[in-house]
């Protein structure tokens, strides 16, 4: 279900990166959520805004993380975080666009770049550890909270994360002037504020993370209101907006609440296919295959043309153990969206749970090849590999695997494994030298 992001790997260097998942002290997990559907709706929602931020919408990715409080943050310029809780808590397109209009003014205004600039200790180390993990480290899978957990230094991620007044006196000025250039209410951005109003009083234990990381002051609500009413006139809602927040935000509350919430809710969806697809979810958690399809199938019927509902229709055949009717339905999602890589892995597991191994190497060798470092697709490439006879190969993508995780020490022994059997010099006795140059690094730390 739910790009673990190629751009933040290739610009820090994989052993960068494994060294700074390694500094990471084990405390609590941070899950990413993937999703085809809800990852495509975040990318509609955001790319006026990036574009108004001067920012490049290919370039800049905005991942949702499994956490029930309210908060996003950036720790790159590539990549926008906001929280499960806050995107059910939010109530318009307008409020969600107005938080990446925020989160983005942070990149382009260069609050990150100089924090990264200033990074010497290893406690910083440790708490830009936790990101990169949830970045480089995510998993997909067909159930809502499920990816790999790093650990970090609480008390180190909030230091980096943590904004100045000033920055956010900055952050504020640009997010309004992105929402207006971008057509988006800016009163959304005063809506959001007022989730957190009267947290300052609380005790940092029980304040939202957001609060702790975007200080709240009466002056900056002040400044914030008055820079909303000096804005131009309010903008009608979107509706192309509105309907992608609908959707994102019904699909993950189909997948973590019960379902028996969901189906009590669905109908009060702003269009019959969202309904649909929502009851089918929970009709899925409910193990009631009949009226899952029935409901999936209606979605499809008014939107043929959509792949992320004949994915989601994939992944409940799979997961009811119709594999070869699963092939079919992710075969057709991934003729739709040829370059959506988790679309590809979702083919690709059908594919290996239908026996058709070949094919499925295949597939899942173009999933990887557009998202390196997600370790569901790792995982289900290691096992094309060894069910085609490519011992070596199935080494060098688990070693792979367990780096990308942090798991060094049973990342070298694959690798060793793999570089004995991989041609001298080729390119994936490379990869495999790679993972063991990262794992020694790590052990002389």
């Amino acid at each position: 279900m739910y790009h673990a992001t190629q751009h933040l790997v290739r610009q820090l260097g994989l052993a960068l990166c494994l060294c700074l998942l390694i500094a990471a002290a084990p405390a609590r997990a941070v899950t990413l959520l993937r999703d085809a559907d809800i990852e495509h709706a975040l990318e509609e929602l955001g790319a006026p805004v990036l574009r108004a931020a001067g920012l490049s919408p290919s370039q800049v990715r905005i991942l949702l993380i499994d956490d029930g409080s309210l908060n996003a943050f950036v720790i790159d310029t590539q990549h926008i975080f906001i929280h499960s809780g806050l995107l059910t808590k939010l109530d318009s397109a307008a409020q969600l666009q107005a938080v990446i209009a925020h989160e983005a003014a942070h990149i382009a205004n260069g609050h990150i770049a100089r924090r990264l600039g200033n990074m010497r200790t290893a406690r910083t180390a440790a708490g830009l550890g936790m990101v990169l993990a949830a970045a480089a480290a995510a998993a997909g899978n067909g159930q809502a909270a499920v990816g790999l957990g790093i650990g970090v230094q609480s008390s180190a991620m909030r230091s980096f994360l943590a904004h100045s007044r000033a920055e956010e006196s900055s952050a504020d000025i640009s997010s309004i002037r992105y929402l207006v250039r971008a057509g988006v209410d800016p009163q959304g951005a005063l809506e959001v504020q007022e989730l957190f109003r009267g947290q300052d009083a609380l005790a940092d234990a029980r304040q939202d993370p957001y609060m702790r990381t975007h200080p709240l002051t009466r002056d900056r609500m002040r400044a914030l209101q008055g820079l909303v009413a000096g804005a131009s006139a309010r903008t009608a809602p979107d509706p192309t907006a509105e309907y992608w927040f609908a959707r994102a935000k019904g699909k993950l509350t189909a997948f973590t609440r019960a379902p028996s919430w969901t189906l009590r809710r669905a109908d009060e969806s702003p269009t019959p296919d969202i309904a649909q697809l929502r009851k089918a979810v929970a009709y899925h958690r409910q193990s009631d295959l009949g009226r899952a399809l029935g409901q999936i199938d209606a979605a499809i019927t008014a939107r043929p043309n959509d792949p992320f509902l004949r994915d989601l229709k994939g992944q409940i055949l799979l997961e009811s153990r119709r594999a070869a009717d699963a092939v079919k339905v992710y075969s057709a999602a991934a003729r739709l969206a040829p370059r959506e890589p988790l679309i590809l892995g979702g083919l690709g597991r059908a594919q290996l749970a239908a026996g058709q191994a070949q094919d499925a190497l295949k597939t899942l060798e173009a999933a990887r090849g557009r998202d390196f470092s997600d370790t569901r697709i790792l995982r289900d490439l290691a096992t094309a590999y060894a069910k085609n006879g490519q011992n070596a190969m199935a080494s060098l993508v688990t070693a792979e695997r367990y780096a990308v995780q942090g798991r060094l020490k049973d990342a070298a022994i694959h690798a060793n494994r793999a570089e004995g059997a991989l041609p001298r010099g080729s390119g994936p006795w490379q990869r495999a030298q790679d993972v063991l140059s990262a794992a020694q690094s790590a052990s002389r730390r």
